[in-house]
């Protein structure tokens, strides 16, 4: 198969992948909810609940899709459509095998950071032009909590990049083959699911949408489709945390005896979870109390690891 073909082919997995995957969180996650809850859980729409997915997509399509008078029509229209765009493209970069990765960027790991920054607007405009206060509050939330642990996902992923000489995607999954990085990076780990929860904003980290401050937040005023492509957006957000998880500090596709790309998805599955389970364990906390132990505890760790990776790495070359 020539190079052009097999890259066109491995975009149409990531992206086709990706969402049907999205698309499937959305009755797994009620599930475990449930199970964990001690409560029934999705059972009516077919056998065992698995037709509520396609009941929420009826749903979803046919409700009147209706555009408050008050707002600014062109802008309030095209912020769904921002941070769905954003998301896929992050998936572009993410090796799912040595074989399926949609583009081999030399700058992958810049690349996401900047498909996540680019994100924050689609909250911040949908906010702006809703015209009333409840999603102008949670976009001006918004601003503050994405754009702080942003920053410390970034600092955290120094030692990474710097472990491995390169911040292409691949290139770092191919540097764990001795050891996969979070032990030797545990803190910048832990920095980076923190981070990335708190950028996708899931629970506990709900504060731009807080639905018993907010009414729902920077998409009160949206429905139908609009709605649903931040809806859809969100679980795509779960998925790519998960994935970039696994590629930067779990070894990727590496494992035995199993297919690469199997290894991918299990390993991928298992923090899916564990974001899930965050919903069900932990209480929001306010928006100083998240701010401040960000600034206050997650960035001078991030620093500090990287300084103290810095000097062991100079002096190992040494």
């Amino acid at each position: 198969m020539s190079p052009i073909l097999w890259s066109v082919l491995s975009i149409i997995i990531a992206i086709l992948g990706s969402i049907t995957v999205a698309a499937a969180l959305i009755f797994v996650e009620r599930r475990l909810l449930a199970v964990w809850t001690d409560r029934i859980g999705p059972n009516r729409a077919g056998p065992f609940g698995l037709l509520q997915v396609v009941a929420d997509m009826i749903k979803i399509f046919f409700k009147e899709d209706w555009v408050p008078p008050f707002v600014d029509k062109p802008v309030f229209i095209m912020s769904p459509g921002v941070i769905f765009i954003t998301v896929l493209m992050s998936f572009m970069v993410i090796p799912l095998s040595p074989f399926i990765v949609a583009s081999h960027l030399d700058v992958g790991v810049l690349f996401f950071l900047a498909m996540a920054s680019l994100g924050v607007y689609s909250i911040v405009l949908s906010g702006w032009a809703s015209g009333s206060k409840y999603p102008l509050l949670g976009s001006v939330r918004s601003i503050t909590q994405m754009l702080s642990y942003e920053a410390f996902m970034g600092l955290s992923l120094g030692g990474v990049v710097l472990i491995s000489g390169s911040f292409n995607m691949s290139d770092i999954v191919n540097a764990q083959k001795g050891l996969w990085f979070f032990i030797p990076q545990f803190p910048a780990f832990v920095i980076f699911l923190i981070g990335g929860i708190a950028v996708i904003h899931r629970l506990p980290f709900d504060l731009p949408e807080a639905e018993s401050e907010l009414v729902d937040g920077y998409h009160t005023e949206y429905s139908g489709m609009k709605f649903g492509l931040f809806f859809v957006g969100e679980y795509l957000g779960i998925v790519l945390v998960s994935a970039l998880t696994v590629t930067l500090f779990f070894g990727g596709w590496l494992g035995p005896i199993l297919p690469p790309f199997l290894w991918f998805l299990i390993k991928t599955a298992v923090f899916i979870v564990l974001i899930i389970l965050l919903r069900a364990s932990l209480p929001r906390p306010r928006i100083d109390q998240l701010l401040a132990f960000g600034w206050k505890v997650l960035l001078p760790v991030a620093l500090l690891n990287i300084l103290v990776t810095g000097a062991i790495y100079l002096a190992i070359q040494k």
